[in-house]
């Protein structure tokens, strides 16, 4: 039987096994259209910007290791945007299909009902990405649409893949935050 991931709020400790983990994903994959990996100092901002904003930043342990990391931002910056959130989830090649970013989604739609927010969005980098979008839909996301088409990178297009999921009561009710 394969060990449970540990999901647990991020350390700024944990910042160089997050920008180890992003680095592949930036270099090797599609799922970030980012083309330079960006530095620790960088990540180390990101991650703060997130708790700032009061949202959830996990890292995911496996024999006391970091292997993942999932967090949720803000949509859009403008106010009628403040209950919606976007979804990020990355997972260390060596630890992929054993449950590490079903447990960080887990924890981190959990966090962002908690919090009051009412849908979250996922912008799936690569149509092909097919393990991302299988997860999301495994969680209750929809297919919202496919922007075709609309970054370029290991010397292809590709494109992202929109999916949403309401949160707590979604749209049903007016939100009190």
């Amino acid at each position: 039987m394969l060990a449970q991931p540990v999901i647990r709020p991020s350390l700024a400790q944990d910042i160089p096994d997050i920008t180890a983990i992003y680095t592949v994903h930036v270099l090797e994959g599609t799922a970030s259209f980012e083309l330079i990996p960006p530095s620790e100092a960088e990540m180390a901002q990101r991650r703060e910007a997130v708790l700032a904003a009061g949202l959830p930043h996990f890292v995911a342990e496996l024999d006391g290791r970091v292997v993942g990391y999932a967090y949720a931002g803000p949509y859009r910056p403008r106010p009628a945007y403040a209950h919606t959130v976007e979804n990020s989830v990355y997972v260390a090649d060596s630890v992929h299909r054993r449950g590490v970013g079903r447990a960080l989604m887990s924890a981190v739609i959990e966090a962002c009902e908690a919090a009051g927010k009412r849908q979250m969005i996922a912008v799936i980098g690569d149509s092909a990405n097919q393990a991302s979008i299988q997860l999301h839909g495994a969680l209750g996301f929809e297919h919202i649409g496919t922007l075709q088409h609309v970054g370029f990178k290991h010397g292809r297009w590709i494109d992202s893949v929109l999916m949403q999921r309401p949160l707590g009561p979604g749209a049903e009710t007016l939100p009190t935050r």
